[in-house]
């Protein structure tokens, strides 16, 4: 597996897979359904070198998307193609992100889906605490 940079004129490929890795979700499924808006990959994201792919023979098997705030990195999304589910490539797109933040001298910081918790305490994040979000409550931690 080879993680590299996204490139600008994958962006619809990688919303399309993140649509994918949703609807795959049967608790992301009815929060897309309602919300088809939230699928969104700004290109400036992709451009600000902020987007992480995973490849596999020479195909995009998930992403990671991070932001830079004040004081943090946020990791703002991570998708992988379900077929591709429970294979580390979600771990391995985390460590992308890490080392990103790391790099920049912030520590990662995520908003976890409840359902994802078991996730993210394997990949070494703590628990910070219940935070709101646009479809229910998240539980912020950090790494």
């Amino acid at each position: 597996m080879l993680i590299r940079l996204a490139r600008r004129e994958e962006r619809e490929a990688l919303e399309e897979l993140q649509r994918r890795a949703s609807l795959a979700n049967d608790n992301d499924r009815p929060h897309l359904e309602a919300n088809p808006d939230a699928i969104e990959l700004p290109v400036e994201q992709i451009d600000r070198g902020e987007v992480f792919v995973a490849e596999i023979d020479g195909a995009i098997a998930g992403f990671s998307a991070i932001l830079q705030e004040d004081d943090h990195v946020e990791l703002d999304g991570l998708f992988v193609e379900p077929d591709r589910w429970r294979q580390g490539i979600g771990a391995q797109l985390v460590d992308a992100a890490v080392n990103e933040a790391r790099h920049r001298g912030k520590a990662l910081m995520v908003v976890a889906n409840p359902h994802a918790l078991d996730f993210y305490f394997r990949c070494g994040f703590s628990e910070e605490g219940i935070v709101a979000t646009r479809f229910g409550p998240g539980i912020r931690m950090s790494r």
